[in-house]
Order: structure tokens, then sequence, then C-alpha cells
């Protein structure tokens, strides 16, 4: 049975999880605002505020809920994280909070998932303790995220694997630990079983950073971008480095890849809501032309069509993780797509109404809201472009429908009308009774 309910008990965590990030989180995103704040280990002030915070999450039992309890967290199911995700979607720093930040969550998962007892004790646990962040170092300036145009090559030398090659927009590289590259390794093969994945750690010779690109709302003036262009320049790593098997890098990566499309699309709800919250209190508390902005129809279609908008989204979102939760895997693809294509979308729309309603305050730095609307274009196209998205959609949904048997559609009149008065002719034909049949 489809069923969203949540129990006292779970609810109790969430009003709990929610006045703990407007109270103590929030005040984060003022106090250390820049977009590798939350990821830089090296910041004594930031993280003396943050391991006391981190300190409340374990005593709730909320931290790192994605993962199962042998690994420290409270082995959620997507519902349930996604009613999380809502919460934590208000603060940028709540996900570092609460042990949930990307790409840590993903690359803690496939190093559950496909790593060995000796790369979990190095890499897997330092990381679920928050005392380090990661990088997946996955898409390529030729080739953005199509896997079949990798050349980033690992060859192997004797007991060592060889990575040579360059990796685009490898997110928190500069504050990482380590690093999960994905190279190819039998250009022959097919293309999802041309590559693998490593295990590299930071200080290893050959990794240059080109340099750390930033996008909108990051000065390169102040060096503030966080998403490295990499050159991997004779980067040698032992044999035990692989993260799976030889071939399997696609497969490791597409394991990564689906709960973290829901959890950011459930942020994105969370995110939207506070927007609407700002936009419901700037229509009750602005004037012009003598009246409220609320008494406008102008705006009051804005309230009408976010919230709307917003429910339909939320819920796209939640019955999507109760596929997950509840069907066999690959189940929700077609679902965990339209999660992805309607995020930006959302995102946008919300936001850009609600600075809207704001006026000129709406675009400075006073307000979040313009920093909120700039990340718009980014969800378009992490995790994939919103257009492969669609795709995805329209070929699930196309795969089980078939082609009209004959010259006209299957909904063509004529025909139907035929077999229509052939199947209840005894009654149509009956002259006793009255009633008009179309000629």
């Amino acid at each position: 049975m489809l069923d969203f309910s949540i129990e006292p008990e779970f609810q109790a965590k969430l009003d709990w999880a929610t006045a703990f990030v407007r109270e103590e989180v929030e005040p984060l995103d003022l106090l250390f605002p820049h977009g590798g704040d939350p990821y830089d280990t090296r910041n004594e002030k930031a993280r003396a505020i943050l391991k006391p915070l981190q300190d409340q999450v374990r005593a709730q039992g909320l931290w790192a809920c994605h993962l199962g309890a042998e690994l420290g967290g409270a082995g959620y199911g997507q519902v349930k994280l996604a009613y999380l995700n809502e919460i934590l979607g208000r603060s940028y720093w709540a996900p570092t909070v609460f042990g949930t930040a990307a790409p840590d969550t993903g690359n803690a998962e496939i190093l559950a998932m496909f790593g060995t007892e000796e790369q979990k004790a190095r890499y897997l646990q330092p990381l679920l303790d928050g005392d380090i962040v990661s990088t997946f170092s996955m898409t390529e300036p030729q080739a953005g995220a199509d896997p079949k145009e990798f050349v980033c090559r690992a060859r192997r030398d004797g007991d060592e694997w060889v990575i040579d090659g360059e990796k685009w927009f490898s997110s928190n590289a500069r504050y990482a630990a380590f690093l999960i590259v994905m190279a190819v390794t039998d250009p022959q093969a097919p293309p999802h079983a041309r590559m693998s994945m490593f295990i590299v750690p930071a200080e290893t010779p050959g990794i240059d950073i080109k340099r750390n690109v930033g996008t909108m709302d990051e000065r390169d003036s102040l060096d503030e971008g966080i998403h490295a262009y990499i050159r991997y320049d004779q980067v040698r790593v032992p044999l035990d480095a692989m993260l799976g098997g030889p071939g399997e890098g696609f497969k490791v990566a597409q394991a990564r890849l689906g709960g973290g499309r829901v959890h950011h699309a459930m942020r994105t709800v969370g995110k939207c809501a506070r927007a609407f919250d700002m936009m419901c209190e700037r229509a009750l508390s602005r004037r012009t032309q003598g009246t409220l902005l609320a008494e406008k129809q102008a705006v009051q279609q804005f309230i009408a069509d976010s919230w709307v908008e917003l429910q339909q989204f939320r819920l796209l979102v939640l019955h999507t993780a109760w596929v997950i939760d509840t069907q066999p895997h690959g189940a929700a693809r077609t679902q965990i797509a339209m999660c992805k294509v309607q995020t930006a979308k959302v995102l946008h729309d919300v936001i850009q109404r609600a600075l809207h309603l704001h006026g000129s305050l709406g675009t400075t730095n006073e307000l979040p809201l313009a920093k909120w609307w700039m990340a718009a274009p980014n969800l378009a196209l992490a995790d994939g472009p919103t257009e492969v998205h669609r795709t995805t959609i329209a070929k699930q949904l196309l795969k089980n429908r078939r082609p009209a048997d004959g010259l006209f559609p299957s909904e063509h009149i004529p025909p139907k009308l035929e077999a229509a008065r052939k199947r209840y002719a005894h009654i149509v034909e009956d002259d006793s009774l009255s009633g008009r049949v179309q000629a």
C-alpha cells in the first residue's frame, strides 16, 4: 500500500531536526558562506562550531542516516531520507552537520559496497567520522559526463596502475584526502566495461590541479572555486587501489547516483519551501499602489502556482523514494529521471517568483535568493544533463508501447463507432426503444 504517513517517533526526530537546522545550522551559512567552507577541514574556527553540532546529531541518532547501522548510520529507507533531506535543504551547511554531504555520501556508499576491508579501514571510517572529505573524479573536459567518450587511461605496469589523463569539475579536490578516479583500463571492451575505478590518495605524486574553477556565485579573484580541473600525470597507485573489479567502473558509478539524485531533489523541496515562506511574508508586508502585494492578482497567481508546483514535485520525489524502498533494484529508473528533470525547473521557477516579489532587494547579497537562483543551472547539469534524463524517460515510456496496427491511429473514430454499433446492434436497432445514435 502506498503510505507516506510518519510514525510519531520519527516525526519527533523530524521536529527536532527542523528546529535544530533553523536555530543552530543556518547561522553557519552566514558565518562561513563560501562554497568550499563546509569541506575545508583546515578551517579551525568553522570546525570548532561544526564538531559540537555533529555530536548533537549523533546523539539524536540522525548521523549519516543513509548508511546501515554497521557503518554508524540509521539505515533509513529512501522515504525517511526524503523527509529528512527536505529539512536539510534549508541550509547549505546542514548536510555536512548531518554527515550526508555530497560527494562524500556517494563515495561512502560505494566504498561500503565495493571496498576491501583494508580500503574501508583506511578511507571509509575517517569519511564516516567526518574527519576528512573526498572527491569523485569522473567527468572529463572533452566528454562531460558521457563515459563512452572518456580517454583518461589507467595501464598496468608491474604491481602498479599508472593513471594518465585529465578530469573536469572534480568537486572539493582542493580539500580532499583522497580521490575516486574513473579511468579506461580496456579501450577495446564494450563501452560500459571499458572503465575501472581507483582510490587515489591526494598526496600521490602526479596529481596536478590546473585550476579550481569558479561557478556563477564564486569569484576567481578570491580563488573561491571548488570544482577542480585536474591533470593526472603518470599517477602511480598499487594494484589494490582498484575499487571493485576490472571493468566495473560504470557499475560502481551507477550504484552511487540514484539515491543521490533523490536526495538532491528533496533538498530542493526544502530550499524552495524556504523561498516560498519568504514570498508569502513579502506579499503580506509590502504595500504598493495603496494595497498589499497579497491583494494583487498577479502576486496571488505567483503564490498559487509556486505552491501547486512545489507540492506536485514533493509528491513525485516521495513516490520515487517509495518505489526504491519497495520494488526491485532499477524499478525506479524512470521516476529518478523525472525527479532529476524537475529539480532545476522547480528551483528556478519558485525562487524566480520569490526574488521578483522582493524587487531590487531580491537581487542583492542581503537576501539569499539570488545565490539560490544561481544554483539552478548547475542542478540542471549535475548528475547528468536534464536533456539526457528526458531521453531516458521517453525511452522507458515507449519501451512497452506499440505502433498502430493500420493506416489510422487506434483512436480513429469511424472504425470504433462501427465496432460499437455491432456490439450493441440488438439495442440500437430496436425501434421500440427511444434515443438517437450518432450518424
